[in-house]
């Protein structure tokens, strides 16, 4: 299956849908370790706060609740 990573925009082969290719699978966990650390200490943010506070982009937030790595307990992750 032909992907296209969300980092850099480059196509990789897997054989399963993918949201990364390898090269930037680091960074993704690393930001995605960031947001988490974030909501834990702050449940109650939307993905604009938590993209000034980080400084990292609120489409970037909102492509992991899209993806299904980050969901939301009580209410409701807030789109802009």
């Amino acid at each position: 299956m032909v992907n296209v990573c969300k980092h850099c925009m480059k196509q990789y082969i897997s054989a399963a849908k993918g949201f990364c290719c390898s090269k930037c699978k680091s960074i993704d966990h690393m930001r995605f370790e960031q947001i988490k650390a974030y909501l834990s200490k702050y449940p109650n943010s939307n993905a604009l706060q938590v993209s000034e506070a980080l400084d990292i982009k609120a489409y970037t937030i909102l492509r992991y609740v899209e993806e299904g790595t980050l969901t939301f307990g009580k209410g409701e992750f807030e789109q802009l």
